[in-house]
């Protein structure tokens, strides 16, 4: 891929500094991150300048890209001051709960938006990120966003922005599902008797080399659970147990559910 163009980050948090890296691997040009806090100032580097305000930014500077990755609760204050790039480049949000058209309320209507949810993966290159494009943006600026996104991991896009809210109760929030196996699976091997070093390479490596044999398979998740469990196996009695009345699969359910409604609530 060519060299990015100018681009514009604002908010150099945990998921803005991911997306950072990953531009930086594909070759930057330019980059101005608005970010006040010490910590953000080490990310400048070659083609990359840190500044603390909207006010700093250099003049003359035009991004074809701004990339909103502020707090949801920061977004009504802070977004306003980038109204004036409306109408060149078009704004990439990560922001979560924050709808296409309350980002236009503060950027202006006619403003050229992608909406999108990544997850932490990004943060090792192995995220995912499901997009939505605003009525604004041109299928140019829609490649632009796809390409930046993609710098941290597949892209997925929808036309339908009400499906990010169960996208984010799924890939926003599945690695906390994915963290909490691997929690319960260490907490298990314990009262085993498992040494606790041995319980938690166990229980990390475990899940570490499922997600790598599900990525290289063509199978799906059900067909490789099936592979594994013998029948009369101690895998078949430990699901047993999982599935009884269906309550995993219940909880599960239950789990995304509320998820989602949470999501709605944040979006409204």
């Amino acid at each position: 891929m060519t060299q990015l163009p100018a681009l514009l980050l604002v908010g150099g948090g945990r998921m803005g500094g991911a997306m950072l890296a990953g531009w930086r691997e594909r070759g930057l040009s330019q980059v101005v991150v608005v970010d006040p806090s010490a910590e953000a100032a080490k990310l400048a580097g070659e083609g990359v300048e840190v500044v603390a305000s909207a006010a700093e930014i250099p003049l003359g500077f035009a991004p074809d890209a701004v990339i909103l990755a502020v707090k949801p609760q920061q977004a009504a204050q802070a977004l306003p001051a980038y109204a004036r790039f409306a109408g060149r480049g078009v704004f990439v949000s990560i922001m979560a709960g924050q709808t296409l058209r309350a980002i236009a309320g503060m950027l202006g209507v006619k403003a050229a938006l992608v909406r999108a949810m990544p997850n932490t993966p990004a943060a090792v290159r192995q995220g995912i990120t499901v997009a939505v494009a605003g009525l604004h943006a041109s299928e140019h600026q829609r490649a632009l966003a796809d390409d930046l996104l993609a710098a941290v991991g597949q892209v997925a896009w929808v036309t339908e922005e009400a499906l990010l809210d169960p996208v984010t109760a799924i890939s926003g929030g599945g690695p906390a599902y994915v963290f909490l196996l691997v929690e319960l699976m260490e907490r298990a091997a314990l009262e085993q008797g498992i040494p606790p070093a041995l319980a938690r390479q166990l229980a990390r490596q475990t899940v570490i080399g499922s997600a790598a044999l599900l990525a290289a398979s063509e199978e799906d998740a059900a067909q490789l659970r099936i592979a594994v469990t013998s029948p009369g196996g101690t895998t078949e009695r430990a699901l047993a147990v999982l599935r009884a009345d269906d309550a995993w699969p219940k909880s599960f359910a239950a789990a995304i559910e509320a998820a989602t409604k949470r999501s709605q609530e944040l979006s409204a």
